[in-house]
C-alpha cells in the first residue's frame, strides 16, 4: 500500500482510537470517586454476591460466564449478555462507566437508539447495591485484569 493510502487509514485509526479513549476518560473517575468498587472489602463483596445472584446471574450466568455466543447477535439483532469473568470485556472499562451502564442502561453509554435486553437498574438497585455487585464481579478477576481495570479507572494500585 502506498504512503498516500496508508496515511488516511492511519489518521482515521488514531482519531477513532483517541475518540474512544477520550470518551472513556470522560466517564472515568479518580481515586476519590464514590463509584470506586471495593473488591477487597469482604462485606461489600458478600453483599454484591447476593445482589448479583438476584439481579444479574439470570443473564450473565451464575459463574459470570455470560450467554453462549455472546459476541454474535441474536435473531432480534441484540447482543447476548457478555461474561463478567476474564474472558469478557467488563474489565476493559472504568468503574464509573460500568456503574453508569448498570444504573442507566446501555443506552446511557451507547446512545439512545441502542437496543439491548439489559435493563437500567435505576430505581431497582441503590447506588451502594450497584457498587457492591460490581465489587463482587471485580473480586473474581485475576491480578492482571484488576490492575488493568484499575489503570483505566485511574487507580495506580489494586485497592
Amino acid at each position: 500500500m502506498s504512503k498516500k493510502k496508508i496515511m488516511p487509514v492511519l489518521l482515521g485509526a488514531i482519531i477513532i482510537g483517541g475518540g474512544f479513549l477520550g470518551y472513556e476518560f470522560l466517564l472515568s473517575d479518580r481515586a476519590d470517586s464514590p463509584f470506586m468498587f471495593q473488591p477487597e472489602n469482604t462485606a461489600v463483596v458478600m453483599q454484591g454476591k447476593i445482589v448479583y445472584a438476584e439481579h444479574c446471574a439470570s443473564c450473565h450466568g451464575e459463574n459470570l460466564e455470560g450467554e453462549a455466543n455472546w459476541r454474535q447477535r441474536k435473531p432480534s439483532g441484540r447482543l447476548p449478555a457478555p461474561p463478567h469473568d476474564e474472558t469478557g470485556h467488563t474489565w476493559h472499562h472504568a468503574d464509573k462507566s460500568l456503574f453508569n451502564l448498570t444504573k442507566y442502561g446501555p443506552q446511557y453509554v451507547a446512545g439512545p437508539g441502542y437496543q439491548s435486553d439489559m435493563p437500567a437498574f435505576d430505581g431497582v438497585l441503590s447506588d451502594d447495591e450497584i457498587i457492591a455487585a460490581m465489587s463482587f464481579i471485580k473480586s473474581t478477576w485475576s491480578a492482571r485484569e484488576r490492575q488493568a481495570q484499575d489503570e483505566i479507572t485511574g487507580n495506580s494500585v489494586i485497592n
